[in-house]
């Protein structure tokens, strides 16, 4: 169900995120001179390692990549989710919470 404000849907940014539209990673890095920087080391140091390995040296390195690159994310979808959640939470409790009262 939709809740309408005028013209305006409350749920577009949800439908923006699940649609894949919105990327939380993508905005966080955007501007971000300081990985770029990295990403290129990266990318540098991965090709002068390249003309270093023999075949079975580089099917090693692209399995343990493809397993790091997994953890990442994992962790990352984690991270992301408790981060929602507990963004959730906040807002929850700030809405319940009357002003200068405590849980204690």
């Amino acid at each position: 169900m939709r809740m309408h404000w005028g013209t305006v849907s409350m749920m577009k940014t949800i439908d923006e995120l699940w649609y894949g539209n919105v990327s939380p990673f993508e905005q966080c890095t955007r501007g971000d001179k300081r990985l770029k920087e990295l990403l290129k080391l990266v990318a540098r140091n991965r090709e002068e390692l390249d003309g270093t390995l023999t075949d079975k040296q580089k099917e090693t390195l692209e399995k343990f990549e493809e397993c790091m690159n997994e953890m990442h994310g994992n962790t990352d979808r984690d991270a992301f989710s408790y981060g929602f959640r507990l963004g959730a939470q906040l807002m929850a409790e700030a809405f319940l919470l009357p002003i200068g009262e405590d849980e204690e």
